[in-house]
């Protein structure tokens, strides 16, 4: 068994995992733990701050154990924001959004110490009545720098992004006043990358903004940053952290969401049926990639499976598929020791991402419950979902 399910090694094949209902996640508390010591040991070397980007990872139930390592939050809007403040309320909630709506600017403005604007208009419009009530702003910039392939969909800087100002519209639109609303600069342009890809973006930033950095009181480096993945090459980020400090004298931000819950979360799922369509063996899960884990359809990719094997490495090859009617509702081919029959508990990994914060309940699917597995191997369940949470998104009640 990897590294990516060691926080369930002895839990596995015990009576209780086989007693939740699924499907359901499962969060690792000490999987949490053990990245939020790699984030703090970085921050305390170099001086940066990281925080939590919720949009990845916001299973609030988990805060107060975060905030002993990460300085606060990251928002994408009001809600975010909201939740952050009230949920990890000793540390920063800092915002970013490509566009805030009139009426609910000033409930906002009760949450957020900062507040990233995406362009000079939004800055313009907003600005002055957020740093009328003392919080500290930034302007989103878009260094044009692709460090990505294949993935145009998360590349901030592909060719037409709304993502961030670029150095000709700053020429073109900045006046003396709104500039000296200014108190950072934001640029956030990973993706699940090594750090070697935020020292080239950095090299660009440098390049086109470095005369603004000089003015800056600080520098949010964004999110994208592997930095719990056990290649990753921290010695590399801090050298970068440490010389943006050094270069303008700003304070670093950092804002992932991946890197704090990384491998932390498992999805349980119970095969339903098995089926067979041009040689090809397909079993039913009660667990759907379009509902449950739609990154896996979205991104693409093939997520890890307990006691599977690489193609051909194993004798019994099955098609994982949900059970909604999206004909594309496939989970993946995977290979294994045995043949699969209902009944049989399966345990993807790393689902604590972009999983619990994007499901959905297309098809009348159940949202699964979460479950807390504590540091003594025993599971807690945090949420209890069902048919009413799925009426109430439709209709009145």
């Amino acid at each position: 068994m990897n590294d990516i399910f060691s926080g369930l090694t002895s839990v596995i094949n015990g009576e209780n995992i086989k007693a939740l209902k699924t499907p359901c996640y499962v969060i690792d508390e000490k999987k949490l733990v053990s990245n939020g010591e790699i984030l703090a040991g970085v921050a305390s070397r170099t001086g940066c701050k990281i925080l939590l980007a919720q949009k990845a990872f916001s299973n609030y139930d988990f805060y107060p154990l975060l905030s002993d390592y990460l300085a606060g939050t990251e928002a994408s809007g009001l809600y975010e924001a909201r939740l952050g403040k009230e949920e990890m309320p000793s540390g920063e909630v800092h915002v970013f959004s490509a566009a805030y709506r009139s009426d609910e600017f000033n409930e906002l403005l009760k949450y957020a110490d900062h507040i990233v604007f995406n362009t000079v208009t939004q800055l313009r419009k907003y600005g002055f009545k957020a740093k009328a009530c003392g919080k500290s702003l930034g302007l989103r910039i878009n260094p044009e720098c692709s460090t990505q392939e294949g993935h145009e969909i998360y590349d901030p800087c592909a060719k037409g992004s709304r993502l961030g100002v670029t150095r000709e519209v700053w020429d073109r639109d900045m006046t003396p006043d709104v500039l000296a609303l200014l108190d950072g600069i934001h640029f956030h342009t990973l993706c699940e990358q090594n750090s070697d890809a935020l020292e080239v973006t950095l090299r660009a930033v440098e390049e086109k903004f470095g005369d603004v950095l000089s003015k800056m009181k600080w520098l949010n480096m964004g999110g994208g940053h592997h930095i719990t993945k056990s290649d990753y090459d921290v010695e590399t980020l801090e050298r970068t952290i440490i010389y943006a400090k050094e270069k303008w004298g700003v304070e670093v931000y950092l804002e992932p969401g991946e890197a704090v819950a990384l491998n932390a979360g498992y999805l349980l799922t119970r095969v339903l049926d098995v089926t067979e369509n041009s040689g090809v063996k397909i079993a039913i899960l009660d667990a759907s990639a379009a509902c449950h884990m739609p990154d896996v359809i979205e991104m693409p990719y093939t997520p890890p499976l307990t006691d599977a094997g690489s193609k051909g490495s194993k004798p019994c090859h099955y098609r994982l598929a949900g059970p909604t009617c999206l004909a594309g509702d496939v989970i993946g081919d995977y290979v294994f020791d045995h043949t699969l029959e209902p009944g049989d508990l399966l345990v993807f990994g790393d689902m604590a991402i972009y999983t619990t914060c994007k499901n959905n309940t297309f098809n009348g699917m159940p949202l699964p419950d979460i479950y807390r597995l504590k540091a003594d191997g025993e599971f807690e369940r945090l949420t209890e979902f069902g048919y009413k949470d799925f009426k109430d998104r439709l209709g009145k009640s």
